[in-house]
């Protein structure tokens, strides 16, 4: 991939990575950890023990999607900077960019990320 064309996706992932900060931030309550944030959920759990524990696993599953687009969102930042970015980590076909537009963080070509999914091996 050219060097302008991988700075615009570096540039589309850090503001990415941004995005997927300040939702965490906000989920947590501001900058604070996820045992204090644990702790701060739990001492201000509702009467309702279904309520508040269908909040705190509504919480804890957006938080783990959250954590895991971060490290997505690192090793694509990653690839760009050791020159792997945008060749499909299966066959090793450049990803087409109209892809990697609508998904930054892609690894796999279509083909193979069909074949993935399905449960299927392309090599």
């Amino acid at each position: 991939m050219n060097v302008p064309l991988s700075d615009t996706f570096k540039i589309q992932l850090v503001a990415l990575r941004a995005d997927a900060m300040a939702q965490l931030r906000a989920q947590r309550g501001g900058a604070v950890g996820r045992a204090e944030a644990a702790a701060d959920a739990l001492a201000s759990a509702s009467d309702d023990q279904a309520s508040a524990d269908a909040q705190r696993g509504l919480a804890f599953t957006l938080e783990e999607r959250e954590s895991a687009e971060l490290v997505a969102i690192d090793a694509a930042l990653e690839r760009i900077a050791d020159g792997s970015y945008g060749l499909c980590l299966d066959c090793g076909v450049s990803i087409p960019t109209a892809r990697l537009h609508a998904n930054p963080t892609a690894l796999r070509c279509v083909a193979c990320q069909t074949a993935l999914e399905q449960g299927q091996s392309k090599a």
